[in-house]
Formats: C-alpha cells, structure tokens, sequence
C-alpha cells in the first residue's frame, strides 16, 4: 500500500514524464497498476472457474474451456485495434503530436465498436456448428453455448472497454486504468455467486455477470474521456477517421492479433487431441491449468503494459539508451515473475488445482498436466517481454516472427508428433517443447536486433565498457537533474 501511496503522488498525469527521471523508478510507476490490473483481471475469471467447477460441476468447466479460443479469436480483433492504437498513442505523445494522440482515441472507439458488432453477430448465428468445430461433444455442448449466448451479445461492451482502459493508462492515468479493471472484477465477484448459486442460471449466470460488470468499467472509462480536463479526451473531429492512421494502427496491433489469432487455433487442436487422448476430464484439466498460468503469464503483460509508453515514448523522441534500459529491467522482471510460477506448480501443484475443483480424477489430470506444461516456465518471461518490446519500438514484422514461431512454426509439429507417442503426456509436453525452441529463437533474433540498432543509432548495448556505463550513469544523472 505504500508503494501505491507513494506512486499516486508521484505522478502528475504528466506522459512527457516519461523522457526524464529514474527508469527504474518510471517501469515501476507504470508498470504495477498495470500488473495490479493483469491481476485483478486473471483473478477475475479464475474466481469465475472456481463458482462454475463448484457451483455447476467438473463438465462445466470442460464446456468453458472449449470456449476459450472462440473468445480468444473475437478478442485477436479487438487487440489488432486496441493495442495498435495504445502504442501509436505513446509513440505520437512521444513525438509531441497530441492531437495526433487525440484522433487515435476515436480511432480505436469506433472501429472496436464496429468491427465487435460484426463479428460478434455471424459468430451469434453459427455459434453451434462453431462450437462443434472447436471440440464441444453432445455433453460439453449446453455448457458452452449457454456461456457464449450471452457472452456473444455483450462483446461489443467488453471490446471498447478494454481499448479505451488501455488507452486510458498509455496517456498518462496508470492508476485510473488500474482502478478501472478492479472495479469490474468487484462488480463481477459479487454478481457470479448470485447469478449462480442463488438463482441458479448457470452459465448463463456467469456470462451476464462478466458482460454486466463491463459495463460498469465501460461507463467508467468513457466518462474520463468525455471530460476535457483528462489530458487526452473526445473532440468534435473523434469521430473522423483517416485511412493513413488505421493503417499504421493496424500495422502495429497486427503482432497481438496474429497472437491472439494462432493461440485460438493451437488451443482448438488442443482441446481436440486433449478429447482424443484423455476424454472431457483432460479438457477441464487444461482448463484449470490455463487459468492458473494464465495468472503469471497475465502479470508479465502487466509488466510490458508499462513497459510499452516508457518504450514508445523514448523510442518516438530518440533516446535509445533509456529505451534499453527499460527492456533490460522489464526482462529480469518478466524472467522472476514466471520463475515463481514455475516454483509453485512444480512444489504444490495439488493446492492450487483444488481451488478449482474436487473431482477426484480432473485433480489427477490437471495436477500432472500443470507440472508437465510449467516445465521451462522461466524462460517464458523474457520471451514475452522481448516479443512486446519489439511491438512498441514499432517493428511489428519482428513481433509477428517471433509470435508465430512459438504458436505454429514449433508448438504444432509439436503437437502432431508427441502425443502418438506419449499419449497424453505428449499434449502437455508439446507445450514446454516448443517454448525452449522459441525461447532460443527469440535470444539469437534479438541478438542480431540489436545489433543492427546500434548501428542505426550510434549506440552501445551488447558490450559496453564500464567506461560506457559510467558514461551511460552520468548521462542518465543529467536527464533527472533537469
């Protein structure tokens, strides 16, 4: 509470902030609400796993774990908005263009709104054959499609909130963005048991609570828009949209989206060599485990979250020293963060599966798969946060690379060629398999990166002296001082 203290009066909602003062100190200003947020958020849906598995039963949580990569896909749109749109942002602010920043704003509400309504409505009209193509059988299929029916018609609301929050924290209110995703999953928490326990709607009980609780964070985030004193906010031209900025929007997003996108489908030939090698059990199993790691993984976006305006900001105004020092702190970051994920699943991954369920045979299954999947979970960390770092200096083409390789490139022979052999075991081990290839890739593509920058930039990153470091410190002296 006292570093939240401490960061709420330090900031000045002032994004210029970001070329001046302690990197450190900056990473951590921007970056814990964000990870505070991430939290909240996988807190969020893992409370939801937790009323469903107790509330409504172990197939319950295999019919929502089918509609995993449906939402997935549906998001991957929103994102390639979204996130394009938050990084522009940082790199315009960067760059002193504010009314530049002003018309990405409504950039990013009108093309999520749009573009959610569209596909949320062909996915509302073939939703069971969808469903059905994702591996929903004849037992897993009323789960799923009692959660997607209303999911499906409150998808606009959840889309535009979550641009606008990450909108909202690029520009200069971390601690507003962060407030924003705590509040829904306080609406959230107390609507779910209701809608379940008391009235007993089920799944539908639980997508309605999700849909209604972004509505309250929607209403949230546009009210600090609507108001002229936020520091970026709607003007009379929001509403004209330019052809010249979607497309550098889209430019930029389209690395989160072909993540998004990929992930969605991997997660479907899961779930389908899941159902193939171990029944609806291993389903919910993967289920449970990609909610608890998901936890993890979701605290390093947090940290790239903040990394990205430190990042965008320094990289549109030229200072590529504070550029990688920000890279270089959010990596042994995101490296601790999953290194802890990774001690926990493998020391008591028993404890934390039975928050999810007491089925004695989805325990049994998911205790196993979680220690499997979290095999090499240090490495991810820095994997992410290298990916992201690429995405919010601009080079999207390097984001999408290293994206791809991972999610199709190496998990999906993976996936063919394992489990044939260890049954499943194979779909578990295909996972840290491909993130050790990935990983690997990831550090030589960086390497090589990095090297042309310097070059580019007259700069040193890779074998710097301690005459350049203490060169670098005195620099760094400077720019605090003034």
């Amino acid at each position: 509470m006292n570093i939240v203290r401490k960061i709420r009066q330090d900031n000045t909602n002032d994004p210029h902030l970001l070329g001046k003062g302690d990197i450190k100190k900056l990473l951590v200003q921007y970056s814990l609400p964000a990870i505070l947020g991430m939290v909240i958020t996988s807190l969020y849906h893992i409370v939801d796993s937790i009323f469903i598995g107790h509330g409504i039963g172990a197939l319950a949580l295999s019919g929502l774990a089918v509609t995993f990569p449906i939402m997935n896909i549906l998001a991957a749109f929103s994102t390639l908005i979204g996130v394009g749109g938050a990084t522009l942002t940082s790199i315009r602010l960067g760059e002193r263009d504010e009314a530049g920043a002003r018309s990405i704003l409504g950039h990013v509400t009108i093309l999520n709104a749009a573009n959610s309504i569209l596909l949320c409505s062909i996915t509302y009209i073939f939703l069971d054959p969808i469903l059905t193509l994702f591996g929903a059988n004849d037992l897993l299929l009323p789960y799923a499609r009692d959660f997607m029916s209303v999911y499906l018609i409150g998808t606009p609301v959840v889309f535009v909130f979550i641009a606008l929050n990450n909108i909202m924290r690029v520009t200069g209110y971390p601690q507003k963005a962060m407030l924003s995703s705590f509040i829904t999953v306080i609406v959230n928490i107390i609507l779910a048991p209701i809608f379940i326990f008391v009235l007993g709607w089920g799944m539908k009980g639980t997508a309605l609570a999700t849909v209604l609780s972004q509505l309250v964070g929607l209403i949230w985030v546009l009210s600090h828009f609507l108001n002229k004193k936020s520091f970026i906010h709607y003007t009379k031209q929001s509403h004209k949209l330019s052809i010249k900025t979607i497309s550098a929007m889209l430019a930029i997003g389209l690395s989160p989206f072909l993540i998004n996108l990929t992930s969605s489908l991997i997660v479907s030939i899961i779930n389908i060599e899941l159902m193939r090698y171990g029944g609806e059990m291993a389903v919910g199993a993967y289920g449970i485990i990609n909610r608890a790691i998901t936890l993890f993984i979701m605290i390093v976006i947090g940290l790239t979250m903040g990394m990205q305006p430190l990042v965008g900001y320094n990289f549109g105004a030229g200072k590529m020293d504070r550029v990688f020092r920000t890279l270089k702190y959010a990596a042994i970051g995101g490296a601790a963060i999953t290194t802890t994920g990774f001690l926990l699943s493998q020391i008591i991954p028993a404890y934390i599966v039975r928050l999810f369920t007491t089925d004695e045979e989805l325990l049994m299954i998911s205790t196993r798969g979680l220690q499997i999947i979290t095999a090499v979970f240090p490495l991810v960390g820095a994997q992410v946060v290298i990916t992201n770092f690429f995405q919010s200096v601009g080079k999207a083409k390097i984001s999408v690379f290293l994206s791809l390789t991972r999610q199709l490139i190496f998990l999906l022979p993976f996936l063919l060629l394992l489990p044939p052999v260890f049954g499943l075991d194979g779909v578990f081990g295909s996972l840290p398999a491909a993130d050790v290839v990935a990983f690997v890739v990831t550090f030589f593509t960086f390497i090589h990166q990095t090297k042309k920058m310097e070059k580019e930039y007259g700069i040193k990153v890779l074998r710097k002296t301690k005459a350049d470091k203490k060169s670098d410190d005195k620099r760094q002296q400077s720019i605090d001082a003034s």
